[in-house]
């Protein structure tokens, strides 16, 4: 992998190890000692467009970049129906996989003054003058969004179902019905292309699935990290090749790596 992401700058990787710990009380709703994931895309300040989802999952914590796995192929391919190659920048609302049982529960931490000055900061950091669109992907992400008190009043919001939402129809109608405004606040990277289809209106098809780029990943990957395709085609298919396992999903994860073609070079 020539093509990698090459880590935060230092003011960022300062920022990272200042995050606070969560109270010893709470981390139950987290897979807590998995410890947290922070980013995917652009930390100079200057990404067009800022994401923020909800929070990792077993694929990103093995990558440790967020939004790698079949949220975040789904998440890149409406990237590339906007244009966008490179221009982003995509973070979370909780750093730690909160249990999904637990996340409406986990919600009301978000407003932990300690956390949310830290979010708050990075999310500061993160963004600056070229940014043209905030895109918030679920409950949490939006939740957070509401939190910014130095949100640019000037840049518009979107607030968009999670990539993971089991209602896929409602889903898709989102993602198709607010993607030409997107495209419109936004524009295209210079290689990029946004004049591609929109989405169907009950699943998602192959084509709505892009790559993560090698760009966004740390080096040394295997080939095929952050692309999924053999799963998703396999039979009986699955969705990603990093999952908890029933016996131990708070300390135990399991990686399944492609045979044949699909392993690469």
């Amino acid at each position: 992998m020539v093509d990698h992401d090459p880590g935060p700058p230092a003011e960022l990787a300062l920022h990272f190890a200042a995050l606070p710990e969560q109270r010893a009380e709470v981390r139950d709703l987290f897979w807590y000692d998995w410890g947290p994931v922070f980013y995917r895309g652009r930390l100079g300040g200057t990404a067009r467009l800022l994401g923020i989802a909800s929070d990792p999952g077993p694929t990103e914590r093995i990558v440790g970049r967020t939004l790698v796995g079949d949220a975040g192929q789904r998440v890149q391919g409406f990237l590339t129906k906007l244009g966008l190659t490179h221009s982003y920048v995509l973070v979370n609302a909780f750093p730690w996989a909160v249990h999904p049982s637990r996340g409406r529960e986990a919600r009301k931490l978000l407003a932990d003054p300690d956390q949310l000055a830290w979010r708050n900061h990075l999310l500061d950091l993160v963004t600056g003058p070229p940014l043209r669109a905030v895109v918030a992907f679920g409950q949490n992400a939006q939740a957070a969004l509401d939190l910014w008190d130095r949100r640019p009043v000037d840049v518009p919001v979107f607030r968009l179902p999670h990539p993971s939402d089991h209602d896929t129809a409602d889903l898709l109608h989102e993602w198709g019905s607010q993607l030409p405004a997107v495209r419109a606040a936004v524009g295209p990277d210079p290689d990029g292309d946004d004049t591609g289809p929109g989405y169907g209106s009950t699943e998602f098809t192959e084509s709505d699935y892009a790559r993560i780029p090698p760009a966004d990943l740390p080096f040394g990957l295997p080939a095929w990290v952050g692309d999924d395709a053999w799963g998703r085609l396999a039979s009986p298919p699955h969705h990603n090749s990093v999952d908890r396992p029933g016996t131990d999903p708070d300390h135990t994860l399991v990686w399944q790596a492609p045979v044949g073609p699909a392993a690469g070079p």
